[in-house]
């Protein structure tokens, strides 16, 4: 019986089967000065610190190799400041943005409410995915807005125009507490920041605070409608994002509807199934509403709570019931993964079709791949990188290796960088692994990687937080154990910097996750024209195809040596931009406004037919009263 790990071993060593990215195994010679290597993650203002022998010694980094790199200052492990936490150029983004995108005929307002948005509040993909998204819209001519927790630990000098708008009174737990709507430019996109009075988004990280994070969540989901309200915004479409936001539906139609807000429909995300948003009805009535009436199963009750003690709600199914349409965004085959497992599917199947009228049925749920922001993320325009490159000229991604390489202290000293780009030699195969340290990424199968690629005389580097912390214990145990040598490093933090780099230097990206509703790595890493190796999961399967199958030959992006060159050539040209995804999201948005006029007109057509059959029903008896009076006034 094949296991997991036997499959991912087998793929890692197809791809170190070929001899013109494989030599033998470096011998390194460690000096006996050995430094502490101190990691500064940007985002979290906390430093982790792992022994790492140094390679590189203290030897002169001045060489130059090619007329594009003369001058570099080849990064160290010694150095004072991490590579990635130098001073790099301002990054325009609105100057990458493709001048030719189409422009849409029927335009909307949509403002996103998201607890997530990249770069200024990003933990995961979901910041990726909102930004990318609204930058996409408003290239297309739509309006976008985005409404999000102005946390502590937004850097402020990252907003433009950064202005207070609004001061207002928002409900919760029983008060009106006073809040600041701030509007600023971020990557081009307008940004409306909301502020509570009260301790909510307190604190030095974007999750994590000393506040409890549902209960904030339910308050920002309130603050966000009573500023529409008070402002007498009326956008097309209210777009939530997971269970932080899964309140605002039942907020809106349970409650805004019947006050001022009459025009939004709302359109919710879900990027990851497995966070439910559980809360009790206590909670729930905090934010204004009657918790004790969504305590059914047809409403937002959790399943798996029925009959215990005491019955808990969630956020997410309540979303589900309340919004108009559910997006797995992420990928079709993760749509038909959650409706097909789960406490969630019988609510997903329920509610499946919504009634229009009696003879039409609004599908509601829709796969929509994910794309990546191909101006945040372009190899050709990357100021993070210390070269770059693209398709037609590969050079800057050998000097990227070797920069990332020499900083960590992968390489062994000499007179490597002092050589002429096309004679460099470092042929090491090296593979990353970036992201997120929780199980759904299949740590066992990260772990026994990193043991496969130092077996086969590889490198590997794996960039990634652990929020459990007896994951994070293990994994600072491989660091401790192996970040000494020559071929892994494990690094327990999260640096934006540093994941452009290690792209950009990276021959393989491991993404072995058990599932996974869209991942964005494997595009990223294709982008900058890497090979990813994957589970056939979720959005994995529905992006990464094996050079053999003959169902995807063009897009075909996996293993096959002999074809290397070739395969990072496809993907380095493989369009996963926005603008398309873009698309489908808008047809969405179209099909839920649709659907509102179609219920109006046919509530207004029933309306009328019931008037025409009363009159025909009455017919007689008008006939009747009329003939008498006439007979009482002639006599």
């Amino acid at each position: 019986m094949t296991t997991m790990s036997s499959v991912v071993e087998m793929k890692i060593d197809a791809f170190f089967s070929f001899s013109h990215l494989l030599k033998p195994k470096p011998s390194f010679t460690t000096t006996k000065q050995s430094s502490r290597f101190t990691f500064h993650d940007h985002n979290k203002n906390q430093r982790s610190k792992f022994r790492i022998r140094s390679q590189v010694g203290p030897e002169k980094r001045t060489a130059s190799i090619d007329s594009r790199v003369k001058g570099f200052v080849w990064p160290s492990p010694d150095d004072e400041i991490a590579f990635w936490n130098r001073e790099f150029p301002r990054w325009d983004v609105s100057q990458q943005a493709p001048a030719e995108t189409e422009q849409d005929s029927d335009l909307m307002h949509i403002i996103h409410v998201t607890a997530e948005m990249a770069p200024i509040a990003k933990v995961g993909g979901l910041g990726d995915v909102v930004t990318g998204l609204a930058r996409a819209c408003l290239s297309r001519g739509h309006k976008v807005d985005i409404m999000l927790p102005f946390y502590d630990c937004i850097k402020r000098e990252q907003i433009s125009e950064l202005e207070l708008v609004t001061a207002y009174e928002s409900y919760y737990d029983g008060n009106w507490v006073t809040t600041n709507a701030y509007r600023g430019v971020v990557s081009e996109i307008p940004v409306i920041f909301i502020q509570p009075s009260n301790h909510f988004f307190k604190g030095q990280y974007v999750y994590g605070g000393s506040y409890n994070e549902l209960e904030a969540y339910l308050c920002f989901s309130r603050a966000c409608l009573e500023w529409m309200q008070v402002t007498g915004t009326q956008p097309d479409i209210i777009h939530i994002h997971e269970w932080q936001t899964g309140s605002l539906p039942l907020l809106y139609w349970d409650m805004y509807h019947f006050l001022s807000l009459k025009k939004p429909r709302i359109v919710l995300t879900i990027h990851n199934m497995e966070h439910y948003g559980e809360c009790n009805q206590e909670q729930l009535s905090k934010c204004g509403l009657d918790g004790s009436i969504y305590a059914t199963v047809a409403k937002a009750i959790d399943d798996r709570t029925i009959g215990h003690n005491p019955e808990r709600l969630s956020l997410l199914k309540g979303g589900i019931v309340y919004s108009n349409a559910v997006v797995f965004t992420v990928s079709p085959t993760y749509l038909k993964e959650t409706l097909c497992s789960g406490w969630l599917a019988s609510t997903l199947i329920t509610n499946r079709d919504k009634k229009v009228c009696e003879e039409i049925k609004h599908f509601r749920y829709y796969g929509v791949l994910n794309g990546i922001d191909t101006a945040m993320w372009n190899p050709a325009t990357d100021v993070f990188l210390p070269s770059q490159f693209n398709a037609q000229n590969m050079k800057g991604k050998k000097i990227c290796k070797y920069y990332v390489q020499r900083g960590l202290g992968l390489i062994s000293k000499g007179p490597l960088a002092s050589k002429h780009i096309n004679q460099m030699e470092n042929k090491v195969p090296l593979v990353v692994c970036i992201g997120r340290l929780v199980a759904q990424k299949g740590l066992h199968l990260i772990i026994h990687a990193i043991k496969r690629v130092e077996e086969l005389g590889g490198q590997m580097i794996v960039l990634g937080k652990a929020s459990d912390g007896r994951v994070h214990s293990e994994f600072e145990g491989l660091a401790n154990l192996l970040n000494q040598g020559p071929s892994m490093r494990i690094l327990l933090m999260y640096s934006e910097e540093l994941s452009h780099m290690l792209y950009a230097a990276a021959d393989m990206v491991l993404v072995p996750s058990m599932y996974e509703p869209c991942g964005l790595a494997q595009m990223i890493g294709m982008r900058y024209g890497v090979i990813p190796i994957v589970r056939k999961t979720g959005g994995l399967a529905d992006t990464v195809f094996d050079m053999d199958d003959q169902l995807h030959c063009e897009t075909a992006n996996g293993e096959k040596p002999e074809e290397w060159n070739a395969t990072i050539q496809k993907n380095l040209e493989m369009d996963n931009s926005w603008n398309n995804t873009a698309g489908k999201y808008i047809d969405i948005y179209n099909s839920v406004t649709i659907m509102t006029v179609i219920t109006r007109l046919s509530r207004s057509v029933s309306s009328i037919m019931m008037l025409l059959e009363f009159l025909v029903k009455s017919e007689h008896s008008v006939l009747v009263n009329l003939t008498r009076i006439f007979t009482i006034s002639g006599k």
